[in-house]
């Protein structure tokens, strides 16, 4: 079971809100839904005109109804094209309900993007809306009620019917059957790579198993190029290396989870001398290095492969539009058909004196403008019924559509898979330690250890 109490998130926002304070990041990190173009810790400001929690309801002495989003980039500095987009989102919305309802944008980093958030939610000045994951970081807002239930409003006036699949398109949302976020875009996890340096090493055949990898590493290397480029400073970017290769391993999380596996047993020691296997060929600065720099890395031509999510098209085309020509896409060897996918969605505050302008500007996120530009212009895949011109969109789209459409099955990151959202930063930071030299076996038994004090005796 899932163990999400207040008091858990709360002393965590408590924490966090000191460690703020005093300059303090680090520590493990969610994974995202899309990528940050930023890369400068900030504190939050404003986006646009204010960053204060809106008053108690004006909207009876017929004022302005103030809302405050909170996002995870700078939308005044990022040239990630998907935050663009949504700065022209959130544009569009306060042009046209100019003198009715105004969002007010709080930014700050992905990196300290969750601290500050929750230490927000501790103060008792919950954004009215804000971006989140799905699974543990969407339940640990949805357990103790500060993420509201928005079923009524999703399923009222055909909202619902504008999503591909329908009621289905919120299966990563819905909790006890109640609806807690709108999703925004589809993104795929897959091997992003440099096809003019797999030419000249002789590479014309993509990898489909881990074997056929490590040949294309080699082939790589010997020609003189760094193979692949990680993040180990931003821990999800390993632990989704690490959760695709368990996976690949026939690594049963839900039953680790449940307590009839092991994190000791022989397919997740067997994927995790995989994972020490292939870190031989990053470069030689992935512990320190950001997920924006190792991304940088792969754009800027310094490395062949870049192993993310397609979140990440619109962060590659929006710094190096020049390298789109040569950027393929090919899926995770081995996994037999299964691909890691996730979205961006949208939360809205329990306690927000602004319901319908909260709903209001959610569905701008979902309507067709905003959708086809997450194809076209952002490499995302929609997550409506919009038609869009694929021959605009990003040519990586048109790769991981038919990785994304190829796909037997998808899954979730392992941090986001966990049985809480403690034991997925402990995955995380374990996969690190590992990395940096801790012994396989030395770090899979804290883990374990972990699971056993704090999952399940719980």
């Amino acid at each position: 079971m899932k163990k999400k109490v207040l008091s858990v998130l709360l002393s965590t926002a408590m924490i966090a809100s000191v460690l703020a304070g005093c300059g303090g990041g680090g520590g493990a990190e969610s994974a995202p839904a899309a990528d940050s173009g930023s890369t400068e810790a900030q504190a939050p400001a404003a986006d646009s005109d204010s960053t204060e929690a809106p008053a108690a309801d004006s909207a009876a002495s017929g004022e302005v109804e103030e809302i405050t989003w909170m996002f995870w980039d700078d939308l005044n500095a990022t040239e990630d094209l998907i935050s663009i987009g949504y700065k022209d989102t959130v544009e569009r919305f306060n042009k046209d309900y100019e003198g009715k309802y105004h969002v007010n944008v709080v930014t700050t980093n992905l990196e300290e993007y969750y601290p500050k958030l929750n230490a927000l939610v501790a103060a008792g000045e919950t954004p009215d809306c804000f971006i989140v994951s799905p699974g543990p970081n969407l339940d640990v807002y949805v357990d103790p009620g500060v993420a509201a239930d928005l079923t009524d409003y999703i399923k009222a006036d055909g909202w619902i019917d504008s999503f591909n699949g329908g009621e289905g398109a919120f299966s990563q949302q819905t909790y006890d059957g109640k609806i807690y976020a709108v999703p925004l875009n589809i993104a795929a996890a897959c091997v992003f790579y440099n096809t003019e340096m797999f030419e000249k090493a002789g590479i014309t055949t993509m990898p489909t198993d881990w074997q056929g990898l490590i040949d294309t590493c080699d082939k790589l290397q010997a020609a003189g190029y760094t193979p692949l480029t990680i993040s180990a400073g931003t821990a999800w970017c390993l632990s989704m290396l690490a959760g695709y290769i368990c996976d690949s391993e026939g690594v049963d999380l839900a039953a680790i989870d449940g307590g009839t596996a092991s994190w000791l047993d022989a397919n997740v020691v067997s994927a995790t001398n995989k994972l020490v296997e292939i870190s031989k060929y990053f470069q030689p600065t992935a512990a320190g290095d950001t997920n924006d720099v190792a991304t940088a890395n792969f754009y800027n031509e310094e490395a062949a492969m870049l192993i993310q999510g397609s979140w990440a098209i619109a962060q590659i085309n929006g710094a190096n539009p020049d390298f789109e020509n040569k950027c393929g896409v090919f899926a995770f060897p081995g996994t037999n058909g299964r691909v890691i996918a996730k979205s961006d969605s949208l939360a809205m505050s329990a306690n927000t004196a602004h319901p319908d302008a909260v709903i209001a500007f959610m569905k701008y996120f979902t309507d067709d403008t905003a959708q086809k530009y997450t194809a076209e212009v952002g490499g995302k895949i929609p997550v409506t019924t919009v038609e869009y011109d694929a021959s605009k969109a990003p040519a990586q789209l048109a790769y991981v559509m038919d990785v994304f459409g190829n796909a037997k099955s998808t899954f979730g990151f392992y941090n986001e898979s966990m049985a809480t959202t403690e034991a997925g930063a402990f995955f995380d930071d374990t996969m690190v330690s590992i990395y940096l030299g801790t012994p396989v076996e030395d770090g899979l038994a804290s883990l374990e250890d972990f699971y056993k004090n704090n999952v399940w005796n719980k």
